[in-house]
């Protein structure tokens, strides 16, 4: 079943939507689904549906709300890419974060005090490291996330799990910076690093061009895996 979940911020100054899936039984523990670029679109409600499908309560909350509520792009059309990547420009990130950890308590609370972790795609891959970093996530997943060197000074609060997903031919992330996060993460005890050599950015989009099927597939097992281990 899904709905839709409204959520105060921190600092009970606004609130804002959220996509949820509810699994059939109780849930195992909850995932907060952190949104790309383009919005809470039909991609990031079936990576939430498909969550739900494995046991989870999976939450995916509008952080664009403050710059447009209920923004829904596609990135196959040309005209919405480049309004998405006007609303990135605009996004606070660290407002971000903070409507992330609300969430976060939400989802908390829906599973009575149980674990609850995130998953993050490109802006919400690298929105899911600085979860990992600045929130109690219990464990964090990010996939292909953009900027990370510039927040390897936080590296040292990282005390979950996170795995990363790195794209091998990212047009966003060139090979001098994901060898910059490998340099900065591989020696930390909670952080592991999956390459996926000749994939570009987006490989695991649910919908659209972008998808590749086997590196997908792969990364999406290993996230499953992640989560079961450490959410249970």
């Amino acid at each position: 079943m899904t709905k839709t979940l409204t959520i105060s911020t921190l600092d009970g100054d606004g609130q804002f939507d959220a996509y949820c899936a509810e699994p059939k039984d109780d849930p195992r523990a909850a995932i907060v689904v952190i949104q790309e670029i383009f919005g809470v679109n039909a991609g990031i409600r079936r990576k939430c549906d498909r969550l739900a499908e494995a046991g989870y309560l999976a939450i995916a909350p509008d952080i664009f709300w403050r710059l447009e509520p209920g923004i829904e792009l596609d990135p196959d059309v040309e005209p919405e890419m480049q309004r998405a990547f006007d609303l990135m420009g605009k996004f606070d990130q660290d407002s971000g974060v903070r409507d992330i950890e609300a969430t976060i308590k939400k989802a908390r609370q829906l599973v009575n005090g149980g674990k609850v972790g995130a998953v993050g795609y490109c802006l919400g891959g690298r929105l899911a490291y600085m979860t990992a970093a600045r929130t109690d996530s219990d464990t964090t997943v990010g996939y292909y996330a953009v900027g990370i060197p510039d927040l390897l000074n936080e590296k040292d609060n990282i005390a979950n799990p996170l795995m990363l997903h790195i794209a091998g031919d990212d047009g966003f992330v060139d090979k001098e910076t994901q060898a910059k996060m490998h340099d900065g993460l591989d020696g930390h005890p909670k952080v592991v690093l999956h390459d996926y050599p000749g994939e570009d950015h987006g490989f695991a989009t649910e919908v659209g061009s972008r998808r590749s099927e086997k590196s997908a597939d792969l990364a999406d097992k290993r996230t499953a895996e992640f989560f079961a281990k450490h959410l249970g």
